[in-house]
Formats: C-alpha cells, structure tokens, sequence
C-alpha cells in the first residue's frame, strides 16, 4: 500500500489498484503490508474510470448520496467526507448549518443551500444503515508516514482544493498546537481549526 492522499495504491494479489479516498478514511488505514478491507465505488464517464475507496460501508453509502446531489460530483463528495467525519456531515444538514458546509473548498453557497434540501430526508435512512455498520467497518489507525508530515499535510490540503499558501498557513498553525504529530492529525487539526472559525 502506497499513501499520497487524497490518492492511495492498493496491492490485491498482485495487481495495483489507485484509489481516491477521503482523508477520513487515511486517518484509519493500518501500517503498508498489513491486510485492509476498503469499500470501493467505481465512477465511470465518457472520459474516465476512477475507483474510490472508504474506510465503512456507511461512509461509501454517504458518498453516493452525495453524488445525486445536483451540481455534487466525486471530487466534491470526497471534499466534503475529508473536511467532515460523515456523522458531522449529517449533523449540519441536519442543524442546516450553512455556514459550516461553506468551509469546504469548492462548496459555495448555492450548492450548501442545494445540499441542505436535497439531503434533508435521504440521510435520515443514511443514519440508520450507519448505526448498523459503524461499529464492524473500521480498520485500524494508521501511523505517520515517510514523507516529512508537514509537506505530507500541505500537499493533501491542496489536492483537497486549498490554494498552496492557505494549506501552509493551516498546517503551520496546526503544528504549533500540536508540534510532533504526524501528517494525518496535522491535516485533520487544521480542518477542525478552520471549522471553528
């Protein structure tokens, strides 16, 4: 297994499998070499095919809710399941916390507001096969990587959309609070910084 979020390369008897994934589920992923059950949705369309993983079943349910949205597509779907855990997700639609969903890169007001009407009743049957799966999906935590965790943590923020400035701002920010952590926690403080403002 090979890690450069939001990207992951998965080994499955022999062959080699990219898969994007949403920084949640890195956050859970074991050491490289150790066995891992990822749910998987494959987007097919007149350009490309492209495999996206998850560390629950929930998580993958929440994301193809997500891509029914009207104006939602993968890319976004994987933004909003990194800058939020799903139960968060589901708690700002939820609250119709506007302000919340905004934070995310690519997401304007517009689409927050769709988000809000369109998910209003289908996460209410997300959070019900959600509370059936959430306590068997979850792998194991993973460690920090090899890449110096500052530049791993910068580089996720901006394939997550961040301009490269802002995700540096982020990540020193969230090491000064938090200074021998690894890249998963750099990036996961300075996603619950900025959604704290």
């Amino acid at each position: 297994m090979e890690l450069q979020p939001p990207l992951l390369l998965l080994e499955v008897q022999g062959v080699g499998y990219e898969i994007q994934a949403p920084m949640t589920t890195f956050y859970q992923l074991p050491n490289a070499g150790v066995a891992v059950t990822l749910y998987t949705h494959l987007a097919v369309s007149e350009t490309a095919q492209q495999l996206f993983g998850f560390a629950s079943r929930a998580d993958r349910d929440l994301f193809r809710t997500l891509i029914k949205v009207n104006g939602v597509g993968p890319k976004m779907a994987i933004a909003l399941l990194s800058g939020m855990e799903a139960a968060e997700l589901a708690y700002c639609v939820q609250q119709e916390n506007l302000s919340a969903l905004t934070k995310v890169p690519g997401v304007g007001k517009k689409t927050a507001e769709r988000l809000l009407v369109e998910l209003r009743d289908k996460l209410t049957q997300w959070q019900s096969s959600a509370d059936g799966s959430a306590q068997t999906d979850r792998p194991a935590h993973m460690p920090p990587a090899a890449i110096p965790a500052t530049e791993e943590a910068e580089s996720a923020l901006v394939a997550l959309g961040y301009k490269p400035a802002e995700a540096a701002r982020m990540v020193t920010a969230a090491r000064k609070e938090a200074p021998d952590q690894d890249a998963q926690t750099l990036i996961r403080l300075a996603l619950k910084r900025l959604g704290a403002r």
